[in-house]
């Protein structure tokens, strides 16, 4: 992961309400072992946040000046030194106006990984431990808290420059400190939401079970196919990338890579080429299955409380919306 350039400011700011301090740095931090170290960890607790949310930029204005300054340094009019002191100045004039955030240190991370390159920011806070030293004495120490990120954004910046209809390229973590304390921070970077990840990945995951349906698979196949899909959808989810229908599609059927691709496109689902996966949605997508005297249940987990019903004291399920395959069966039969 070549880091292109990184920084780290100070905002002290105590929640007793006296005015914030900024302790800004001058140059770069140089390359060393310890930054790459910092910002992997860094990049593995973003990744594992829940609660994420995605966008792009607001016009660039007085109120939303981030963008402005991002591609003035960008194209060279700034150095990554004093892009990141004008926005930090910013922040720190967002908390005083907001007063609902403590202070702490501030990262900015220019970064590239793979043929993408990332811009992360990140306010970031400490916690307090002990440690050995080499005398074997017990001895207070202090360390960056990169597990209780809860102010923190990922740009990409050759998404942003290069797809002028994306409407993902910022991702953000929403936060559980309160509503208004993430939306500062969302409005310090400038960003509006974009994308529905949970709506997206229940539309998806919608079309999927249509797909199924659609094919009459094999219970077996059905469960396979649909842990094709929530693996992948969780391995994009840990490294931070959305998810790419016509991919996923061919690892889903090999022999034909284009069948689920097709499904969703002849019927309309309103899906983008690529949709960021949420967590919390994904794991609800699961199949509960029993086989019994020639009785074979299987249904996904999410039709519970919908489509189907269960009555634990009576031991009974209700299913609603058979499938028109087993009704005309059953009409048949009679």
């Amino acid at each position: 992961m070549p880091i292109r350039h990184c920084i780290v400011h100070l905002i002290d700011k105590k929640p007793d309400g006296t005015p914030a301090v900024l302790h800004a740095r001058d140059e770069e931090l140089p390359e060393s072992s310890a930054i790459e170290n910092m910002l992997a960890d860094l990049n593995e607790s973003y990744n594992a946040k829940q609660g994420k949310a995605w966008g792009l930029f607001h016009a660039e204005s007085g109120a939303h000046p981030f963008s402005g300054w991002l591609k003035e340094y960008l194209e060279g009019g700034k150095d990554f030194t004093a892009f990141s002191r004008v926005a930090v100045e910013h922040l720190q004039k967002l908390m005083e106006e907001s007063n609902l955030s403590v202070g702490g240190h501030v990262l900015f991370a220019h970064y590239q990984q793979g043929m993408t390159d990332y811009l992360a920011i990140a306010l970031l806070h400490h916690s307090e431990g002990v440690a050995v030293t080499e005398q074997l004495d017990v001895t207070p120490s202090r360390h960056l808290d990169l597990g209780q990120l809860h102010l923190a954004a990922r740009i990409n910046v050759s998404e942003w420059q290069n797809n002028k209809q994306s409407k993902q390229y910022i991702s953000f973590i929403k936060g559980k400190n309160g509503k208004k304390v993430s939306e500062y921070f969302r409005d310090f970077i400038g960003c509006q939401e974009g994308v529905d990840g949970p709506g997206e990945t229940r539309t998806l995951l919608k079309a999927f079970s249509d797909f199924v349906e659609s094919e009459d698979l094999p219970e077996e196949s059905a469960r396979e196919k649909t842990k094709t899909l929530v693996d992948y959808a969780s391995s994009q989810a840990k490294m931070g990338e959305p998810m790419g229908l016509e991919e996923l599609s061919g690892l889903i059927d090999e022999e034909r890579p284009k069948a689920f691709y097709d499904h969703i496109r002849n019927k309309d689902y309103g899906l983008s080429p690529e949709i960021p996966a949420d967590k919390r949605t994904l794991n609800q997508f699961r199949r509960f299955t029993g086989r019994a005297e020639g009785l074979s249940i299987s249904f996904e987990a999410h039709l519970l409380g919908s489509k189907i019903e269960y009555d634990e004291e009576a031991g009974t399920l209700i299913i609603k919306g058979l499938p028109t395959q087993l009704t005309d069966q059953l009409k048949r039969r009679n």
